[in-house]
């Protein structure tokens, strides 16, 4: 922590901030949901059981990619597993989990979140749905690989959703799109005797490689 205090004050800063906008979002209700990120081989991570509008500058909580707890007193989340599983098999800097209500109930209904709109793409693919394991287990953190192969997020079955990026801010967008298309096949496929038309795999490769240049101005 005496390498870099400032750069993790601020890191811990946007974590909060970060954590409070899914509330505010409506991605998670109460204490639910957990956010993290990545500085070096240190993990920021929300505390289990704490309202996030009682977080502050004084509540650091740090571990290793160990799960070793390396700052503050209290605990960290129970899906600690999921957050060290993405972190060691990507070059994920952002992590963030919730329980958003319309990725949950997709999550009961099928296996992947059919493809009803381009940015699908930009998770990298048909979203899959990671087969059910008690929260905070190994065996959940398993089941969640196996879904984020290829991908950038996916949903949990019975659960809610774990989505990374590069930064808090493109894990929490992208977290926000996931549970916006939840949305819309809950509606479109809820109309009797009408079926959702899909993309095919070549206009989604189509749109992620369009996304993938998205905003650049070079």
């Amino acid at each position: 922590m005496h390498d870099h205090p400032d750069r993790i004050a601020e890191s811990w800063a946007e974590l909060v901030d970060t954590a409070r906008r899914t509330v505010a979002d409506g991605l998670v209700v109460g204490t639910s949901g957990n956010v993290s990120c990545r500085i070096k081989d240190l993990i920021l991570v929300t505390p289990t059981g704490v309202p996030y509008d009682r977080l502050g500058s004084g509540d650091i909580t740090a571990v290793d990619l160990e799960g070793r707890q390396i700052i503050g007193s209290l605990r960290p989340t129970s899906e600690l597993p999921m957050h060290l599983a993405v972190y060691r098999d990507t070059s994920a800097t952002a992590v963030v989990h919730t329980h958003a209500p319309c990725a949950t109930a997709v999550s009961t209904l099928v296996t992947e979140l059919p493809p009803v709109h381009y940015m699908t793409g930009a998770l990298g693919g048909p979203v899959r749905v990671a087969r059910y394991a008690l929260y905070g287990t190994d065996e959940l953190a398993s089941h969640m690989r196996e879904a984020l192969r290829d991908r950038t997020a996916c949903l949990l079955q019975n659960h809610g959703t774990i989505a990374y990026g590069d930064g808090l801010g493109q894990a929490l967008d992208r977290t926000a799109q996931l549970e916006w298309m939840c949305r819309v096949w809950l509606a479109a496929s809820s109309l009797p005797g009408h079926t959702p038309s899909l993309l095919s795999p070549a206009q989604l490769d189509e749109a992620r490689a369009k996304l993938d240049g998205y905003g650049r101005h070079d």
